[in-house]
């Protein structure tokens, strides 16, 4: 059964910082791209960052570029979002995501980032 864990999220003031971490288990973690996704009320839920199976290459989007980082630890099938001065706009559920075609998109159940003084 695959899971998807994700932790670390919380308030923090603007201009502050935050690490996620996802927790993957099921599947073989070092096979697959990594992706965090995160969504507001009402909104659709969006690409924030992602990642390749070895580390290689990341993308991100375009509102958190040279504020985020993806990273991964193979060994610990774990992947991480370390988020610098965060923003009010950045206040959202964020989701750590696995897709292994043919399969469905597998996702996390969420972690709140609420960045407010």
């Amino acid at each position: 059964q695959v899971q998807l864990v994700e932790s670390g999220g919380g308030l923090v003031q603007p201009g502050g910082s935050l690490r996620l971490s996802c927790a993957a288990s099921g599947f073989t973690f070092s096979y697959y791209t990594m992706t965090w996704y995160r969504q507001t009320p009402g909104k659709e839920r969006d690409l924030v960052a992602r990642i390749t199976s070895d580390g290689g290459i990341t993308n991100y989007a375009d509102s958190v570029k040279g504020r985020f980082t993806i990273s991964r630890d193979n060994s610990k099938n774990t992947v991480y979002l370390q988020m610098n001065s965060l923003k009010p706009e950045d206040t959202a559920v964020y989701y750590c995501s696995a897709l292994r075609p043919p399969r469905p998109r597998d996702w996390g159940q969420g972690t709140q980032v609420t960045v407010s003084s």
